[in-house]
Order: structure tokens, then C-alpha cells, then sequence
């Protein structure tokens, strides 16, 4: 991954909006949502959030597909993984593998702790 594909990943979840449909969409793992129920779910207009997930898709965070007439945005395992490598790669002194299971937790869908989130 080069430098300014990493800024636009980044820059993608540096929005309150974007940052709650990201965090939706890799609750609800590969399947993902369709458009009118991620709008639904987070009480954004239609219009607001196509421009929203437009700009998540092509950052590489989020990926499209569609069925029948619905499209639907699940969370970009490979994009997310690909960031989360870039950031890490100089990890402690050039030794990327002390944060591997950073990546490889970040990555497996696994959900933090609730716990430590209230402390």
C-alpha cells in the first residue's frame, strides 16, 4: 500500500458518519447491508449516505455488490487489512511482528472488550 492510499483510508473514517458505518458494516461481517437499511439503522438520509459510501469504496474500506434491485456495502476485509499492515509495518523498531496480533485481531472480527471501553 502507498502513503496517499493509506491517507485516503483514513481520511474516509475521519468522519463521524463514515466511521459509524464502518463500524456496522464489520459488525455485520461479509454479508453486509443494504444501502436503504444502513440509512435506516443510523438515521441518515438516503442522499447523505450514498455520498458517504461513495467515498468509503473508493478509499478501499468498503466493497459494493448488488442483488436484484438492492445494493449492498460490507466492509472491506482485505482494504482493512492492507491499512492495518501499512500502519504496522515499522512497529517497534522495524520489527513488524510484535504487532501482529494487533492486525490479526483487527482483522478476525473479533469484538473488544466492552470493559475496557468503560474504564
Amino acid at each position: 500500500m502507498e502513503e496517499n492510499e493509506a491517507i485516503r483510508g483514513l481520511s474516509a473514517l475521519a468522519h463521524e458518519t463514515r466511521l459509524r458505518v464502518f463500524r456496522v458494516l464489520v459488525v455485520e461481517g461479509p454479508g453486509g447491508l443494504a444501502a436503504g437499511a444502513i440509512a435506516a439503522r443510523l438515521d441518515v438520509p438516503p442522499s447523505t449516505l450514498s455520498t458517504h459510501l461513495g467515498l468509503m469504496e473508493g478509499a478501499g474500506i468498503l466493497r459494493r455488490s448488488r442483488v436484484r434491485r438492492q445494493i449492498f456495502y460490507a466492509a472491506d476485509i482485505e482494504g482493512i487489512r492492507r491499512l492495518l499492515t501499512f500502519l504496522t509495518a515499522d512497529c517497534c523498531q522495524g520489527r513488524p511482528e510484535l504487532c501482529r496480533t494487533l492486525v490479526e485481531l483487527a482483522t478476525a472480527g473479533s469484538e473488544p472488550d466492552r470493559a475496557e471501553e468503560n474504564r
